[in-house]
């Protein structure tokens, strides 16, 4: 199955098809866009990224501060892509470019960029990925009265 930018379906892709599918543009780190990626988490809270993010992950994040090239660094991930068209501050991409960090800019939101990225069968970094198959789980919609998302009436 291929999605709108023409990339393939499956759980490994490189950095130069993650700018495909999100249509980013390279901000530093162009020479690395073969790097092959696994997994992927969206997050702006830096201590989540730490406690839940894989090494060797892609960061979608909001944030344009050195923080997070700081995170990226100590996780030892592949590439920060910062969503909604944001720039990153002048000493971000200075220090990521010495780190040799790809920064990647999406026009998306983050809760697009990680769908899109999802549909294309890259995996979160808690393993889920999504199937493409007819044998895949189906989620059941709530039956009503039952509760959703921990509020009551969201099933009716």
């Amino acid at each position: 199955m291929n999605d709108s930018a023409g990339i393939q379906a499956r759980s490994t892709m490189t950095l130069a098809d993650i700018c495909k599918i999100l249509n980013a543009e390279v901000i530093c780190g162009e020479d690395k866009l073969d790097e092959q990626v696994t997994t992927a988490c969206g997050c702006d809270l830096m201590s989540d990224v730490l406690a839940f993010t894989l090494p060797g992950s892609i960061l979608l994040t909001g944030l344009t501060n050195q923080q997070v090239v700081r995170t990226a660094e100590m996780l030892d991930l592949k590439a920060v892509i910062i969503v909604r068209n944001k720039r990153p501050d002048e000493s971000m991409v200075e220090l990521a470019c010495s780190k040799g960090l790809p920064i990647l800019l999406s026009p998306y939101p983050l809760y697009e960029c990680c769908g899109m990225l999802f549909a294309a069968g890259l995996k979160g970094c808690n393993g889920s990925v999504h199937a493409k198959d007819e044998s895949s789980q189906k989620i059941e919609p709530a039956k009503p009265g039952e509760m959703t998302c921990g509020a009551p009436g969201l099933g009716d």
